[in-house]
């Protein structure tokens, strides 16, 4: 991926965009659209709301959302947007997971009329291209918003409707503001392997690294000029203000709600961009469990595999023997054996580099350790080289030092689009 000029000139204009709104929103410690928030961060549908929402006068409005798009006082957004005559919200568009949140992994909650609002909710889940963009002209909206709490991760699946709807609107002649909200697990550093195009999917569709350290404003910036270069879409977006790179989300003030049914508190979030790789394994990543992809295991694994894991001595986490019956997913209502992670120093945590640590003390410390036959392991990771070494029995310091000039040219990359200092 290289910084075009073309691609700086894109995202000057949105950040022209940027700057219209963002100044546009009143002083720094305006109040939010409820009055009676109290945290320090206030979102881009705070700042969006106290401007009056200037930004969407005279526009047929849509917006992706989830049970995430709440104001600081948790009213949902679309609750607090459809009385009020100065915005015209016409459709909301769910995501995974749903609108309302009631779906699990992989699914969606379709078309319907949302009984609160009696507002018509489209279904974008597995959507893209030009079949999303018929959705929206159906729809009668002039100007998609997107407002949804992301998790810091590639293979998050919020980014890519993000990057789907950008798409899309583009192809439908419609206007996309998106209202920003923080990455829970700081915006520091872009960490972990590079996706090769070749196996772009929806836990992947292009060439970002695997906890991006970016907010969703950012990435629609570096997807709009990067990616969307060709046919750009007319975007808008709506900053936070309060928020640093440094903050993790309990730093912020905000109210955390679960993005997905799997992410249930920040501290899931923490360690997602690298546990979650045991999707792509025969291991258990704690779905079914009160604490998902912080307890991983399977049946036969003991503690063998914690010891190995903790002799590795990697900054900020320790591993405790642990066991436990998934209700649902992997070894539903069996007992298994595995690890917890427990971070310590979460300023010192390296959530991808110990996810790696881990598949290799896996595969090393319990004999029926294996891939998913469908090299799901490959979608996450975003290539091949991880598996492959892995197996060719490389130990962690490998694996990582081989990604590392991918990583270097995502960086400089991504440094373009950082709003935030």
């Amino acid at each position: 991926m290289s910084l075009s000029r073309r691609g700086l000139l894109a995202a000057g204009g949105a950040v022209g965009a940027l700057a219209a709104t963002a100044a546009g929103t009143g002083a720094a410690n305006a109040a939010p659209a409820s009055g009676r928030g109290r945290g320090r961060v206030r979102t881009g549908f705070d700042r969006l709301a106290a401007d009056g929402y200037s930004l969407l006068r005279g526009e047929k409005v849509g917006i992706v959302t989830n049970p995430t798009g709440i104001t600081s006082d948790v009213r949902h957004i679309v609750d607090v947007m459809h009385p009020d005559d100065r915005v015209d919200l016409i459709a909301v568009f769910g995501p995974e997971h749903g609108f309302r949140g009631t779906a699990q992994a992989g699914g969606s909650e379709g078309r319907y009329d949302d009984p609160a609002t009696g507002l018509p909710v489209y279904d974008t889940y597995l959507k893209s291209g030009q079949p999303l963009a018929d959705v929206f002209t159906a729809s009668g909206v002039d100007t998609v918003v997107f407002d949804i709490q992301d998790a810091g991760a590639r293979f998050y699946t919020y980014i890519w409707t993000l990057y789907d709807c950008m798409e899309a609107a583009a192809l439908a002649g419609k206007r996309f503001v998106v209202l920003d909200r923080p990455n829970p697990v700081t915006g520091r550093a872009a960490l972990g392997p590079v996706l090769d195009p070749a196996f772009g999917t929806f836990v992947g569709r292009r060439e970002i690294s695997q906890a991006h350290g970016m907010t969703v404003t950012e990435l629609a910036l570096l997807f709009n000029a990067e990616f969307f270069a060709e046919r750009p879409v007319d975007l808008r977006i709506v900053k936070m203000s309060g928020w640093k790179r440094s903050d993790f989300f309990d730093e912020t003030g905000l109210p955390w709600v679960p993005p997905s049914p799997n992410m249930p508190t920040p501290d899931t979030a923490l360690v997602y961009s690298g546990t979650c790789l045991f999707e792509g394994t025969n291991l258990s990543e704690g779905r079914g469990t009160t604490r998902p992809f912080e307890l991983l295991g399977a049946e036969g694994v003991d503690h063998r595999w914690a010891a190995a894991a903790n002799a590795l001595d990697l900054p900020g986490v320790a591993f405790r023997e642990a066991y436990f019956a998934p209700t649902f997913s992997k070894f539903q209502g069996k007992t298994v054996g595995g690890v917890q992670l427990h971070v310590h120093d979460r300023e010192a945590f390296d959530p991808v580099r110990t996810g790696i640590a881990l598949l290799v003390t896996a595969k090393r410390s319990w004999s029926g350790f294996a891939w998913r036959s469908d090299n799901w392991i490959d979608k996450l990771t975003g290539n091949t080289r991880v598996r492959t070494m892995i197996d060719a029995g490389a130990d962690t310091d490998e694996v990582v030092s081989a990604w590392q000039a991918d990583l270097a040219a995502f960086r400089t990359v991504r440094k373009s689009y950082l709003l935030y200092r």
